[in-house]
Order: C-alpha cells, then sequence, then structure tokens
C-alpha cells in the first residue's frame, strides 16, 4: 500500500515536505502526531488525525502518539482567538490515561513488528530547567523566524477584543519551541523522521524539522491533513450539545451513533473515506447505490456503522440502531426493556418529560385518568380528548395499545421508573414516576 496514495484518494492529504514520499516509499519509517490532553476524552475533531496514525500502520510504517503532558499545560495558538487555562498536573495525568485508552481501539500496540507507541512529552520536559532550555534549544531559531508562522500572524494582528482576541501571551508563543523539541527529542531517541497533524500544526511542525536541521544537521519531514468542515465551510465535530465525544460517558453511543447518521448528503462520502476503512470499491458500490435512492442514506448508514463499531463496538452499535427504531415505531417492548437508561434518556431527549407521583401509578388507575389528569393535562387537555384518541387507536404505553378508556395500568416502569407513552404516531411523552 502506497500511503501518499491512499491519503490523497480518501482526500487525506493537504501539504508535505519535499523528499516525504521518498521517505515512505523507502522502508518503515517511525511517524508521530501530538494529541492535546485538555479534556479526559478525545472527540471525533481528533479523528482525522487518528485515522492518519491507522493509515500509516496499515502501510507498514510504525505510529507513535504522543500526548501533550508538558505542552497541554501551556497551550497551542493555532486555531485559537484566546489563550486556554492551564490545568494541574494530576488533571493531565487523569486526561492522558482516557486518551490512551481511546487510542488502543484504533493502533495495534502488541505483536507486529510496526507496534504504536504512546509517549508523554512530560517525561522529558520535567527536569528541563527553563535556563537550559534557553541555551540549549532557545538560541537555534531566530524570533523573526518565529513570528512569521500563521497562527502567531493572526494572533498578533487581531486587535484585543475582536472576535473575542486577547492576544499572544509569551507563554503561547514559545509553544513551537516546546513542539518543536519534542520532534527533535523522538528523532534521537525514537529514530522519528516524520511528523503529521492537522494543516493548522504547518508551522510547529516545521518549527520541529527547522530545530533538527539546526541542531543535529539532520533531515526529518511534514505530513499535513485538511481540517475536516462541513459542507458550508463551518467546523466539522459539533453537535446542538456541544462536542461530539469518543467517551461513552460524555456522549453515549446511541447520540454518537445519531451525529454520523445525520451528515448531509455533500459530506457524506468525503467522510467515509476518511473515517472507515473501506476499500476504494466497497465506497464506490456505495456511493452508486446512494445516488440511486439518496433517500435511504446508504451512505450515512454505512458511516454511523463503521465508526460506531470502532470506537464503540459492534453490540453498542446494534443498540444504537434498535433505539433509532423506536421513534419510528418500529421497536417493540422488548427493545424497549433491554435499552440503558443513558441510551433511552437519550432516544427521548427533546420530547416532553413529566413527573408523576409513584403513589398515583398504583394498580388500578384508569388510563385515561393517568393520560389526562394525573399527567397534569400534559398529553392531553380533557379526559374526553384522550378518551376519544383512545378509542380511535390512538394512544400506546410502553408499545401496548391502550384498547379502552377505563383500561388499568398494568405496564412495569422502565428501569423502575419510566413510562412512554405515545400519542399518534409521532408524539412521545416521556414519564417519571418520582
Amino acid at each position: 500500500m502506497n500511503l501518499i496514495e491512499e491519503l490523497r484518494w480518501r482526500g487525506m492529504l493537504q501539504d508535505t515536505m519535499p523528499g516525504t514520499e521518498e521517505l515512505l516509499n523507502a522502508g518503515m519509517t517511525t511517524a508521530y502526531i501530538g494529541f492535546d490532553p485538555t479534556a479526559s476524552s478525545l472527540h471525533i475533531g481528533n479523528l482525522a488525525t487518528i485515522m492518519l496514525l491507522v493509515q500509516l500502520q496499515r502501510a507498514g510504517h510504525k505510529p507513535i502518539a504522543l500526548v501533550g503532558g508538558a505542552t497541554g499545560m501551556i497551550g497551542d495558538p493555532s486555531g485559537k482567538s484566546a489563550e486556554r487555562n492551564l490545568l494541574s498536573e494530576e488533571v493531565l495525568r487523569a486526561n492522558q490515561e482516557g486518551i490512551r485508552k481511546q487510542l488502543e481501539k484504533f493502533l495495534q500496540f502488541d505483536g507486529v513488528e510496526n507496534a504504536a507507541e504512546i509517549v508523554n512529552n512530560y517525561d522529558w520536559f520535567k527536569e528541563f530547567s527553563f535556563l537550559d532550555f534557553l541555551r540549549n534549544v532557545g538560541k537555534h531559531l531566530t524570533v523573526n523566524y518565529m513570528m512569521k508562522k500563521e497562527s502567531v500572524q493572526k494572533r498578533i494582528t487581531a486587535q484585543e477584543g475582536e472576535n473575542g482576541a486577547e492576544g499572544l501571551s509569551f507563554t503561547e508563543f514559545s509553544y513551537q519551541l516546546l513542539q518543536g523539541y519534542d520532534y527533535y527529542h523522538l528523532y534521537k531517541h525514537k529514530n522519528v523522521r516524520l511528523q503529521m497533524g492537522g494543516s493548522d500544526q504547518w508551522g510547529n511542525i516545521t518549527s520541529g524539522t527547522e530545530l533538527i536541521r539546526r541542531i543535529e544537521g539532520g533531515k526529518a519531514y511534514a505530513l499535513t491533513t485538511p481540517l475536516v468542515t462541513k459542507a458550508d465551510g463551518s467546523k466539522f465535530g459539533k453537535s446542538e450539545s456541544g462536542n461530539v465525544w469518543l467517551d461513552p460517558n460524555m456522549t453515549s453511543p446511541y447520540k454518537f451513533y445519531q451525529f454520523w447518521l445525520n451528515v448531509a448528503d455533500e459530506e457524506a462520502e468525503n467522510l467515509v473515506k476518511r473515517f472507515t476503512l473501506l476499500s476504494q470499491e466497497e465506497i464506490a458500490a456505495l456511493v452508486a447505490e446512494h445516488q440511486q435512492a439518496p433517500h435511504l442514506r446508504v451512505l450515512q448508514k454505512a458511516l454511523a456503522r463503521e465508526v460506531t463499531t470502532t470506537v464503540h463496538s459492534k453490540e453498542e452499535y446494534e443498540s444504537a440502531v434498535e433505539a433509532s427504531q423506536i421513534l419510528f415505531g418500529k421497536g417493540d417492548l422488548e427493545t424497549l426493556r433491554n435499552l440503558p437508561e443513558q441510551t433511552l434518556l437519550a432516544v427521548f431527549e427533546g420530547v416532553p418529560q413529566i413527573d408523576v407521583s409513584r403513589d398515583q401509578l398504583a394498580d388500578g388507575t384508569q388510563a385515561v385518568d393517568f393520560l389526562s389528569e394525573l399527567t397534569q393535562n400534559q398529553i392531553f387537555d380533557s379526559k374526553g380528548e384522550a378518551k376519544k384518541m383512545i378509542q380511535n387507536g390512538g394512544v400506546s404505553i410502553n408499545r401496548q395499545k391502550i384498547g379502552r378508556p377505563d383500561e388499568a395500568l398494568t405496564q412495569d416502569l422502565l428501569q423502575g421508573k419510566y413510562l412512554v407513552v405515545q400519542k399518534g404516531k409521532k408524539n412521545y411523552y416521556l414519564v417519571k414516576a418520582v
């Protein structure tokens, strides 16, 4: 597999330094990407660079993931308009462990010649004094060189207060020196010859290649991937509620699946190429099928299946598919019963939720009373309205059709506390016993 050709076909190649392709074609190359540990989980915005490492390893090269325990205490100005909050060492260590577990789902760390590694730059920076860093590293890059970097220029030329801009502190200005030294350290101690990253990292990466050239007289290379954006040019990777995380406790597998399932048609082909390992032939077949019947969302379903299975599991993917059927009336009572509480709440996020006293749900409570007065007339305005729809066969509780207005409630509470009421085909209510 020719890595450059594969990346180019998948739309994953932005810029490379001259000689990069020759380096990769000459034999196994060790390359790395840095990850920012400012949260305990990576999010889908990080997937573009994770997939770079995946493709690198598939092509027979050795991937290294650098978790920036030291640089995470400072913050990279690239693509930012304001300086981030600095995190404690304890918080950063916890975040690093979470990231490590997630990367292990994508990369093979044992049993192969090109096994992946995870390194932490805090391990080599923790004993590095400020004076030693200035004397041994800082003297090799001029201020003029560092000022020319696009990420620096954007922050310096922006007026303070403009679009949230706050200028550029010396702390952030020094970031490219620290990242450059990471590359130099890995070049010396891990035989790393290539650093990869998002296109906004080009300046930081080339600072590293320049540092290696000036200190060692060595040759190192750079490769970047385009930032993933939506069809309208806006940032990809966020839902209405914020970042879509890889940690199931931060974004449920159901919501994760739904995010991919709902991407726009004009984005789907690009995302399938970038975020799955489906072959050119498989993707070409999916594209052709999708073009014949776009309403079936063949590309989105394949994308959601592949990414959800990789990040979570096949079982979580299948559960998400079952859960997604509920709002379309296809899931049965058993499906509802088997949903974890987190998934149940995610499925019904946005539908009206009503609290009812447990005492009011005693055996013998009539359905018509429950659907009107006991739920504060939030489902039906009156007993008469509830009675009429029940008689017309338009009301279900926990997927069981209510046959008569005076029918007694016998449904078990889901997760010991919930009832799902369906009114007509599309109106749902989640009732919670408190």
